[in-house]
């Protein structure tokens, strides 16, 4: 214990000094023995405030220099020499906040966090010579907030009510991918549902763009996920106000985060409020016809391309929030999105049999891998067979619904699509899904069925060719499954 004493007098002697001298190699060498001196929890828990408040000042002097300097005469090898200096500064005061909430409070009431934003955001503008020297002090600093908001939520709101929302917005942009996920950490760490809520106001909504944009371009980056998926999705308001800032190309990792929450194993504890289920429903029925230019070849430009592909991830968001997940069953009765997607269906199907295009169903099974699944990209790929499970998951248990599909002659319809297509994989057991959640129940549907069969068009044969009947039973039609002689 002596020594550390001992070692511990001599280092804070020396950061004393360094307030009274011209900056050398010297006082580098003393600031990063103090940073490493730090890592040790006695040595940590026994600074004085004294010592600390001897290294804002320094911190403080370095800021003064460095804003002072001028870009046209600078000395370059003086400012190199700082900004060494300034990184070994927010190396101490990232280490001596570790498992440390007496530390992160003392340096928070001294005033660390002023002075060390306002450092930060002179070195992301300043555009030095040598860029590494900038990224140092960069992400020392960062990283110096991260740890000095863990678990003090007082911390976390003054570096949020300093920071937000321009200098994490710059920070996240800037060209060096170490700040980026530093800065991530740290708007993670601040966040919760009021800051969410003010990220949604169209003066701050860049920053949730941002994010998003990270998602998209830097998906190897843990924080910007768990920003969106924790966050993010969790917000009616802010889900709408990006979807509504976001080009359709964005707008496509956006629904690729929401599907991939939805399939989490814990699927009824996904965290996807109401509201943001019946924006998408309403985004799908507003937008839906765009889907119907990939026939007619006039998706020629690449933005009329991303806004088909934004109404089948809508499609796939959709099925799968009516699949068992009893926390969107409101959807069901969502104004007029059976009918949308009923009319939708009926377009593609016509459109695919009037000639030979995207929508046409087609027995190319070559094109099919080994486990069933399409090798070729084509963007429609499944697309009907959506369309057709969605109309069978708003139609489960629900008789308004199976009414009203009968009412559009959508049955019909959907016997028409019972036949096997390698465009759309699956698409006959879907089918078969939505048949048997139309009949369940419904004695008029059933007749209908079995007078379709009578009358000899649109009838159930392809039914009966996949190994099912319908079957009076009780009065009533069920659909049956026919097992075949070996």
């Amino acid at each position: 214990m002596a020594a550390t004493t001992d070692s511990y007098m001599d280092i804070s002697a020396s950061i004393a000094g360094i307030l009274n001298e011209e900056h050398c190699p010297k006082h580098l060498q003393v600031l990063k023995t103090f940073a490493t001196s730090l890592r040790d929890k006695e040595y940590r828990d026994a600074v004085e405030e004294e010592v600390l408040s001897g290294l804002l000042q320094i911190l403080s002097r370095l800021n003064d220099e460095l804003q002072a300097v001028s870009c046209d005469d600078q000395d370059l090898q003086s400012v190199a020499l700082q900004l060494q200096l300034t990184a070994e500064c927010f190396r101490a005061q990232r280490n001596v906040c570790v498992q440390s909430t007496r530390n992160q409070s003392l340096l928070r009431e001294l005033g660390f966090i002023d002075v060390s934003l306002k450092l930060l955001n002179f070195l992301q503008t300043k555009h030095l010579k040598s860029k590494e020297g900038i990224f140092e002090p960069l992400r020392c600093g960062i990283q110096f907030l991260g740890n000095l908001s863990v678990g003090n939520q007082m911390c976390k709101d003054d570096i949020w009510q300093l920071s937000f929302p321009n200098l994490l917005l710059q920070l996240l942009s800037v060209d060096d991918e170490k700040v980026v996920n530093y800065a991530s950490m740290v708007l993670h760490t601040c966040l919760d549902e009021a800051k969410v809520e003010e990220l949604s106001d169209p003066q701050n909504i860049q920053l949730a763009l941002r994010v998003m944009e990270l998602c998209r371009t830097q998906p190897d980056l843990d924080w910007t996920v768990l920003i969106a998926t924790q966050y993010f999705l969790k917000s009616s308001a802010l889900v709408e106000s990006m979807y509504s800032g976001m080009s359709h190309h964005e707008r496509l990792t956006l629904l690729e985060l929401l599907f991939a929450q939805l399939q989490e194993e814990d699927s009824e504890d996904c965290g996807i409020p109401s509201g943001v289920a019946r924006f998408l429903a309403s985004s799908f029925q507003k937008g839906c016809g765009a889907v119907l230019t990939l026939a007619t070849g006039s998706a020629s430009s690449d933005e009329v391309l991303q806004e088909a592909l934004t109404v089948i991830s809508l499609l796939d968001v959709l099925c799968e929030m009516t699949s068992d997940h009893r926390r969107f069953v409101f959807l069901q009765d969502h104004p007029d999105l059976l009918v949308t997607t009923v009319e939708l269906l009926r377009q593609v199907h016509a459109i695919g049999k009037a000639s030979k295009n995207i929508f046409s169903a087609a027995q190319n099974f070559s094109s099919l891998g080994g486990d069933g699944d399409p090798s070729s990209h084509s963007p429609v790929i499944s697309f009907k067979a959506h369309l057709i499970r969605l109309i069978g998951n708003l139609c489960y248990s629900h008789t308004n619904n199976q009414n009203k599909v009968r009412e559009l002659e959508g049955i019909p319809l959907i016997l028409d699509n019972c036949n096997i297509d390698s465009n759309n994989p699956f698409i006959s057991q879907w089918a078969i899904f939505a048949v048997r959640n139309l009949l369940e129940h419904n004695t008029q549907n059933q007749e209908l069925v079995a007078a379709l069969e009578r009358r000899g068009t649109a009838d159930y044969s392809a039914l009966k060719e996949l190994g099912f009947l319908v079957e009076e039973r009780d009065g009533g039609l069920l659909l049956k499954t026919v097992r075949k002689d070996s």
